[in-house]
């Protein structure tokens, strides 16, 4: 992680420390006990139930046959699946006329499920070779509602790199040149504040390093898919890569060509 730029920076990170604390804080009287802990990751822990929370990582809505289809199950089993995830206030339902989507209840949700992505990469290597669908997920995808991938992590250096962004303890700062930036970018950061983190950074389950979320992740997420420069993929989580935007990255954000490149850990 690179260091705080100046003083003033270093100020603005400990107010958002201490606003983070006070949240600590205040949710310490509704902590769960050991037995609610246990009964939501048994819950996570059935292999069906796990592939339909990890589907709707993409951010989107999906059906009961849509989430049956990634889970590999009947529809009957689906529905007493998804029963329990919505009682367990982990699924959010929504109804438009006959149909009712699922999607996760809440940032916190997926925030949990990206960390046990990240537990579950880091475990025994898998026996066989990495699918084209890896690779693609690996390079560009979607994390709830921010990016996540090779491509995320390209942006995010990029963002430091040139001052825009100060990235700390998984906090994020914007900067005085990091707000014109955006707003030149056509997103206005003043106006992402709300209860929710304007900046926060979310560890990625296949690169090991954190890329940017918060209300400015799935704004700059919002922006890249209006401008074309990528796409969302019928059927997975991995974002389309556009000619545009294989110029936009390069012009506004300056990536270096080799950001495509696998990492290699020790």
């Amino acid at each position: 992680m690179p260091p705080i730029a100046d003083a003033s920076a270093g100020a603005e990170l400990s107010m958002a420390d201490e606003t983070q604390l006070g949240w600590y804080r205040a949710g310490m009287g509704n902590m769960a006990s050991g037995n609610t802990i246990a009964e939501v990751a048994q819950l996570i822990g059935d292999a069906g139930r796990a592939n339909m929370l990890a589907a709707l990582m993409g951010g989107q809505a999906l059906t009961a046959g849509e989430l049956a289809r990634h889970a590999g199950v009947t529809a009957q089993t689906a529905s007493g699946h998804l029963a329990k995830l919505t009682a367990a206030r982990l699924l959010a339902v929504e109804k438009q006329g006959r149909h009712r989507y699922f999607r996760l209840a809440s940032p916190e949700v997926a925030q949990a499920l990206q960390a046990l992505m990240s537990v579950a990469a880091d475990g025994p290597k898998r026996h066989h070779p990495v699918g084209p669908k890896d690779q693609a997920l690996r390079l560009a995808r979607t994390c709830y509602d921010h990016m996540a991938g090779r491509l995320a992590l390209a942006v995010a250096d990029a963002l430091v790199r040139d001052g825009y962004l100060v990235l700390s303890d998984g906090a994020g700062i914007v900067t005085d040149a990091g707000r014109h930036f955006f707003t030149d970018f056509g997103i206005d950061v003043d106006a992402l504040r709300k209860p929710r983190p304007l900046c926060r950074t979310c560890l990625d389950w296949s690169e090991r390093r954190p890329h940017i979320a918060g209300q400015l992740g799935a704004a700059l997420l919002a922006a890249l898919l209006d401008k074309g420069w990528v796409a969302r993929s019928a059927d997975s989580r991995a974002l389309r890569l556009s000619r545009a935007g294989e110029r936009g990255f390069a012009k506004v954000f300056g990536l270096e060509k080799d950001w495509r490149d696998e990492p290699s850990y020790n």
